[in-house]
């Protein structure tokens, strides 16, 4: 990927020999890794329209004023907070790892992990603060895991060691006592002997932009826009008919986001009702209002949400 070169003002901004147009923000998105594939949906339900030919780090998106540029998610937040792209998607231990002032602008429910410390199983760790403080720790959080071994003994110097990865392998080769790194499922932890000892954060993906962008009204249309998106996936719209006399227990089954919308039917003791329900709990809020009284329940994927 050939470096970002930013200078609004200047000249205009380019990617490698791509010139970006000043009325254009800048999108950054992770080019690999657990994280790329989910966002390349996110892009494609908040209507985002672009091809990315080849090889090639840069698209242009056909229907709105956004250039998306494919970097790795470690660098993301570094570069939205040093203002060479407007926008970012990556995960929130990357910004808290990079210290500097962002605006987090969605948590987006997916890429859910701990960042955590682990040591061997044979270590038998089961306080960090009296077994590991002072030790050696591989991680590629370096100052994450320097400011939690800090606090907790300011009087012990932790040896940090920084690996860029395989970070698992650092107590097997001899190199940590113990890491700080990631955990989504624990089988790669396993796999290396490890196990966790303490949860260091909870982390997941987040869009987030340089506070001092000049592009508001593309960085708020493009929050919008996933948000909508985000909440269609973790909703769903539910109809059905009640007896108006069963109606109470019923808007209590389904309060919806705000409110459900109650019609009237021609069978004056009867009345529809629809709400927004949770995909979570769809199927046990089908089975509570059939068991209340409600007949003709109908459930409706959403594609997209302006709330």
């Amino acid at each position: 990927m050939a470096a970002i070169e930013e200078t609004r003002g200047a000249s205009q901004p380019h990617v490698g020999s791509k010139t970006i147009p000043e009325d254009h923000a800048i999108l950054a998105v992770p080019k690999k890794g657990r994280l790329a594939e989910q966002v390349k949906q996110l892009l494609k339900g908040a209507g985002l329209e672009y091809t990315r030919p080849d090889r090639v780090d840069v698209a242009v998106c056909k229907n709105l004023p956004i250039v998306i540029v494919f970097l790795p998610a470690s660098d993301i937040a570094k570069f939205v907070g040093e203002g060479n792209v407007d926008l970012g998607i990556t995960g929130l231990d990357h910004v808290q790892e990079t210290g500097l002032d962002l605006n987090v602008l969605v948590n987006l429910g997916f890429g859910k992990c701990k960042l955590s410390v682990q040591a061997p199983v044979s270590s038998n760790i089961t306080d960090v603060k009296a077994q590991l403080c002072g030790k050696r720790i591989a991680t590629s959080f370096p100052k994450i895991a320097a400011e939690y071994f800090a606090k907790l003994d300011p009087t012990k110097q932790t040896d940090i060691r920084e690996l860029s990865g395989s970070v698992e392998a650092a107590c097997g080769l001899g190199l940590a006592d113990a890491v700080v790194d990631l955990v989504e499922t624990g089988t790669t932890m396993r796999a290396a002997g490890l196990e966790e000892v303490e949860v260091i954060l909870n982390t997941e993906a987040c869009l987030l932009s340089n506070k001092k962008s000049t592009h508001g009204e593309i960085i708020s249309l493009l929050k919008t826009r996933v948000e909508g998106y985000l909440t269609a996936t973790r909703y769903m719209m539910i109809q059905y008919n009640v007896p108006r006399k069963l109606l109470a227990g019923a808007i209590e089954i389904t309060p919806g986001k705000r409110s459900p919308t109650v019609s009237p039917l021609e069978d004056g003791d009867w009345c529809a009702v629809s709400a927004l329900v949770s995909t979570k709990t769809l199927s046990e809020v089908m089975d509570k209002l059939q068991t209340l009284g409600a007949t003709d329940i109908l459930v409706f994927a959403l594609n997209n949400t302006r709330m």
